[in-house]
């Protein structure tokens, strides 16, 4: 047994069930072993709970980097398009995702301001990475010249939002619907006309 086993056991009961959903004893059993054998490793819960969200929130960041990476030369309608449904796909397939966001939307009342620094850290380097590529693409004609960039990429945060509500509360039928809906009106806002 190691520390990642148990941080591994510990962010998927936390993505399931949150973290008033989760004991040691729930991630002990995972793992196979006594509860008091975490203790070995962490002071408690919180501390358990605070090193799995600084984990996930380095993965989350850096999927957000990757798929940048990848995808920037793409022409911008594609790139945004992909990037909600990158989303979508990892909160489907991956555990972290899960985790994050439902503790973004639902933290631990006596963990509050530890983990929305997380959270915000978050969203402004999503704000910081995404606006580059707006401003660029006025500039290469792909958007309309008269739209606010600033507001525009916040705008963009805002659908996301949205999709993310869905992911956390409506399920697929939902989520594809406010997607769909979200997706249509955001792009003819910043589109050319």
């Amino acid at each position: 047994m190691t520390v990642n086993q148990l941080k591994e056991a510990a962010l998927n009961r936390f993505a399931e069930h949150g973290y008033e959903g989760t004991s040691m004893a729930h991630i002990a059993e995972a793992v196979g072993i006594k509860k008091q054998s975490i203790y070995a490793h962490f002071k408690g819960k919180d501390e358990l709970f605070l090193q799995v969200s600084n984990d996930v929130v380095e993965n989350e960041l850096a999927s957000i980097t990757e798929f940048i990476e990848q995808n920037q030369t793409k022409p911008i309608k594609e790139f945004l398009y992909d990037f909600l449904v990158h989303h979508k796909i990892r909160y489907e397939q991956n555990a972290d995702t899960k985790f994050w966001l439902r503790n973004s939307f639902f933290p631990p009342a006596h963990l509050y301001e530890e983990v929305m620094k997380k959270v915000y850290l978050y969203l402004d380097t999503l704000e910081d990475q995404l606006e580059p590529i707006l401003e660029n693409a006025v500039k290469e004609g792909q958007l309309d010249s008269s739209i606010d960039v600033k507001r525009a990429t916040a705008a963009f945060l805002g659908v996301l939002d949205g999709i993310f509500v869905e992911m956390l509360y409506g399920g697929p039928e939902r989520l594809n619907k406010r997607l769909d809906a979200s997706w249509h009106f955001y792009w003819r806002g910043i589109s050319k006309v």
